[in-house]
């Protein structure tokens, strides 16, 4: 059995149900700590819609708030969900504003990861930060089918 993650008639990803459900809570987590809604609807029939408008606001709020940590365990808790997101975001042609994200964090920085030995970690540099994820998304975009 599968389950369809859509945009109208259009069929972004068709994962297995264990990995729909365990994707939809994680979706849930990330809508209360950004306190904003995914667009990612509920599961209806094997099928859920997803709202382009409210998806991409929720795509840049995702990065923008990955970006601005240096928390080794967030970063690693957050990277397959993000990557992920990342996938269905280039195919439901979601705008996705790599040059701000990329840039120096305007906002103040969160949950940052602070060592006896080496001090306040800094968010990686803005290039090689986008390029992980975009690697990352690639590497999963080729085993999600659609």
């Amino acid at each position: 059995m599968s389950q369809y993650f859509d945009i109208g008639d259009e069929t972004l990803w068709n994962p297995s149900n264990g990995t729909s459900r365990m994707f939809q809570r994680q979706v849930a987590v990330f809508e209360a700590e950004l306190e904003l809604p995914s667009g990612i609807g509920p599961m209806e029939n094997d099928e859920c819609q997803i709202s382009p408008e409210t998806f991409e606001a929720f795509v840049n709020a995702l990065l923008a708030r990955h970006r601005r940590t240096s928390h080794a365990i967030w970063l690693a808790l957050s990277e397959g969900f993000t990557a992920t997101v990342l996938v269905l975001a280039e195919r439901a042609a979601v705008n996705v504003d790599w040059a701000r994200h990329g840039a120096t964090p305007e906002a103040a920085l969160e949950d940052v990861q602070f060592s006896t030995a080496t001090g306040l970690s800094a968010p990686a540099e803005g290039a090689a930060w986008a390029a992980g994820l975009r690697e990352r998304a690639r590497e999963l975009g080729r085993l999600m089918p659609r």
